[in-house]
Protein backbone atom coordinates (compact mmCIF):
# COMPACT_ATOMS: atom_id res chain seq x y z
CA UNK A 1 0.00 0.00 0.00
CA UNK A 2 1.48 3.41 -1.08
CA UNK A 3 0.72 6.51 0.40
CA UNK A 4 -0.52 9.89 -1.17
CA UNK A 5 2.82 11.42 -1.42
CA UNK A 6 5.01 7.89 -2.65
CA UNK A 7 2.00 7.53 -5.08
CA UNK A 8 2.77 11.28 -6.30
CA UNK A 9 6.50 10.89 -6.47
CA UNK A 10 6.44 7.38 -8.78
CA UNK A 11 4.18 9.22 -10.64
CA UNK A 12 6.62 12.21 -11.25
CA UNK A 13 9.77 9.33 -11.61
CA UNK A 14 11.24 11.27 -8.26
CA UNK A 15 12.92 8.84 -6.15
CA UNK A 16 12.28 8.36 -2.48
CA UNK A 17 12.42 11.47 0.17
CA UNK A 18 15.93 9.92 1.16
CA UNK A 19 16.93 10.82 -2.49
CA UNK A 20 16.47 14.44 -1.94
CA UNK A 21 19.84 16.17 -0.99
CA UNK A 22 20.36 19.28 0.23
CA UNK A 23 20.26 21.46 -3.28
CA UNK A 24 17.36 19.92 -4.41
CA UNK A 25 15.51 20.30 -0.99
CA UNK A 26 16.92 24.70 -0.90
CA UNK A 27 15.48 24.58 -4.29
CA UNK A 28 12.59 24.25 -3.42
CA UNK A 29 12.34 26.35 -0.53
CA UNK A 30 13.60 29.15 -3.48
CA UNK A 31 10.39 28.39 -4.98
CA UNK A 32 8.60 29.96 -2.04
CA UNK A 33 11.59 32.58 -0.65
CA UNK A 34 9.69 35.07 -3.39
CA UNK A 35 7.13 37.35 -1.87
CA UNK A 36 5.63 37.30 -5.19
CA UNK A 37 5.31 33.86 -6.29
CA UNK A 38 4.34 33.15 -2.24
CA UNK A 39 1.44 35.66 -2.66
CA UNK A 40 0.34 33.76 -5.83
CA UNK A 41 0.41 30.41 -4.50
CA UNK A 42 -1.67 31.96 -1.37
CA UNK A 43 -4.15 33.18 -3.95
CA UNK A 44 -4.14 29.81 -5.51
CA UNK A 45 -4.50 28.29 -1.93
CA UNK A 46 -8.24 30.48 -1.66
CA UNK A 47 -9.30 28.94 -5.17
CA UNK A 48 -8.52 28.29 -8.97
CA UNK A 49 -7.65 31.40 -10.80
CA UNK A 50 -6.62 32.94 -13.93
CA UNK A 51 -3.61 35.31 -14.82
CA UNK A 52 -6.41 38.36 -15.04
CA UNK A 53 -7.70 37.63 -11.37
CA UNK A 54 -3.83 36.95 -10.44
CA UNK A 55 -2.12 40.35 -12.01
CA UNK A 56 -5.42 42.01 -9.62
CA UNK A 57 -4.67 40.21 -7.02
CA UNK A 58 -0.72 40.34 -6.42
CA UNK A 59 -0.50 44.09 -8.34
CA UNK A 60 1.79 43.02 -10.60
CA UNK A 61 2.52 43.11 -14.43
CA UNK A 62 0.64 40.36 -16.55
CA UNK A 63 4.51 39.47 -17.42
CA UNK A 64 5.62 38.84 -14.08
CA UNK A 65 2.57 36.92 -12.94
CA UNK A 66 3.01 34.63 -16.38
CA UNK A 67 7.25 34.21 -15.76
CA UNK A 68 5.99 33.08 -11.60
CA UNK A 69 3.62 30.72 -12.69
CA UNK A 70 6.11 28.93 -15.66
CA UNK A 71 7.79 28.60 -12.62
CA UNK A 72 5.06 27.15 -10.15
CA UNK A 73 4.07 24.85 -13.10
CA UNK A 74 7.72 23.58 -13.61
CA UNK A 75 8.69 23.12 -9.91
CA UNK A 76 5.25 21.64 -9.33
CA UNK A 77 3.66 23.74 -7.22
CA UNK A 78 0.54 24.67 -9.56
CA UNK A 79 -0.97 23.27 -12.88
CA UNK A 80 -3.05 24.54 -15.28
CA UNK A 81 -6.37 23.58 -17.10
CA UNK A 82 -7.33 25.43 -20.12
CA UNK A 83 -11.38 26.22 -20.03
CA UNK A 84 -12.18 28.10 -23.45
CA UNK A 85 -10.03 31.40 -23.81
CA UNK A 86 -9.03 30.79 -20.07
CA UNK A 87 -6.14 29.28 -18.34
CA UNK A 88 -6.88 28.42 -15.08
CA UNK A 89 -4.37 27.09 -12.42
CA UNK A 90 -4.81 25.81 -9.44
CA UNK A 91 -2.12 24.32 -6.64
CA UNK A 92 -1.12 20.73 -7.48
CA UNK A 93 -0.31 19.12 -4.10
CA UNK A 94 -2.72 20.45 -1.55
CA UNK A 95 0.07 19.45 0.98
CA UNK A 96 1.31 23.10 0.16
CA UNK A 97 -1.42 24.42 2.65
CA UNK A 98 0.18 22.35 5.10
CA UNK A 99 3.70 23.29 4.64
CA UNK A 100 3.35 27.17 4.98
CA UNK A 101 1.16 26.95 7.00
CA UNK A 102 4.08 25.08 9.55
CA UNK A 103 5.98 27.80 8.52
CA UNK A 104 3.98 30.70 9.14
CA UNK A 105 3.82 29.40 12.83
CA UNK A 106 7.60 29.34 12.97
CA UNK A 107 8.18 32.56 11.02
CA UNK A 108 5.50 33.87 13.69
CA UNK A 109 8.01 32.79 16.40
CA UNK A 110 11.05 34.27 15.20
CA UNK A 111 9.42 37.45 13.81
CA UNK A 112 11.40 39.70 15.14
CA UNK A 113 14.88 37.98 14.86
CA UNK A 114 13.94 37.20 11.09
CA UNK A 115 13.44 41.28 10.52
CA UNK A 116 17.02 41.82 11.78
CA UNK A 117 18.38 39.16 9.77
CA UNK A 118 20.86 41.00 7.66
CA UNK A 119 23.17 37.48 5.97
CA UNK A 120 20.18 36.92 3.39
CA UNK A 121 19.85 40.76 1.90
CA UNK A 122 18.56 43.68 3.30
CA UNK A 123 15.07 43.33 0.71
CA UNK A 124 13.76 40.19 1.83
CA UNK A 125 11.91 41.07 4.56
Amino acid sequence: MTTRGSSVAARRGAGPIEACGPDALARYFRVLGDPTRLSIIEALLEKERTVSELVELVSAPQSRVSNHLACLKWCRFAEAQRRGRHVVYRISDPRVRELLATARILAAENGEHLASCRRIGPDWI
